[in-house]
């Protein structure tokens, strides 16, 4: 079986690529995999690129576990989703996101922690369609869209469920740019060799001043939302429903 997140270095850049053959869903697998990815590159002390394989960037928490899995397997997934968003959110090094395809929920918010985020052109969405399938939407999450998105987009992406393709995607928030499908490699690895240059000591100082109440407030959030509790609630709603 290959591995649901790999890490490849070149000089002072990495990719961090997903690839799980199907949708690239965010399990607790892929979830810890991704971290796992993420501490080599904050060891290496290199600018990861967040891309993926496939038709799809992400098709974001794994449903299956929200309709079927136990209180624990609810509570872990949603707890590595929301911690690899506040790592990406508060990364010391710049991280580059690059996205070709469908990027759901987790998947939407990883590309929205991130520093600089590129778009292939094509047709795909990216969105938070929580309150059309029937989910409320985290507390943490909605700080990561808040701090993004434009405040018009912002109510339309997070209380009405609006997916964007690549190019409204932009003026709403999600991407800085979009590029050929064909040149998405190649600008996420400038952009990245690019921001490598910087002094990573100013840039880390300046992340945290910048960032500072937003992380402290989702730590907040996550703390408070996210603990064993949280996954007994999700059961005990699904059996009554």
């Amino acid at each position: 079986m290959t591995k649901l997140a790999t890490y490849s270095r070149s000089g002072a850049i990495a990719a961090i690529t997903m690839d799980d053959g199907k949708a690239n869903v965010m399990s607790l697998a892929m979830l810890n995999a991704l971290h796992a990815a993420f501490d080599e590159a904050e060891r290496d002390k290199v600018v990861p690129i967040l891309n993926a394989r496939g038709r799809h960037f992400s098709g974001g928490f794994d449903l299956a576990v929200f309709a079927r899995g136990s209180a624990e397997e609810q509570y872990l997934m949603v707890k590595a989703g929301a911690e690899l968003a506040l790592r990406i959110l508060s990364f010391p090094f710049p991280v580059v996101a690059a996205c070709q395809g469908n990027a759901y929920p987790m998947g939407a918010f990883l590309i929205m922690s991130s520093d600089h985020r590129i778009a292939a052109e094509g047709d795909y969405r990216i969105g938070m369609n929580e309150v059309a399938i029937g989910l409320t939407v985290p507390r943490f999450a909605i700080e990561v869209a808040r701090q993004r998105l434009t405040p018009a987009y912002f109510s339309r992406v997070v209380m009405t469920a609006e997916m964007f393709g690549p190019a409204e995607a932009v003026t709403a928030g999600f991407f800085d740019r979009v590029v050929a499908a064909d040149r998405l490699e190649q600008a996420a690895e400038e952009t990245a060799l690019a921001l490598s240059g910087l002094n990573m000591a100013a840039h880390a100082a300046t992340k945290a001043r910048a960032r500072g109440a937003v992380i402290k407030l989702i730590r907040q959030v996550i703390d408070e939302d996210i603990t064993p509790q949280y996954g007994d609630d999700r059961v005990a709603r699904r059996a009554s429903a």
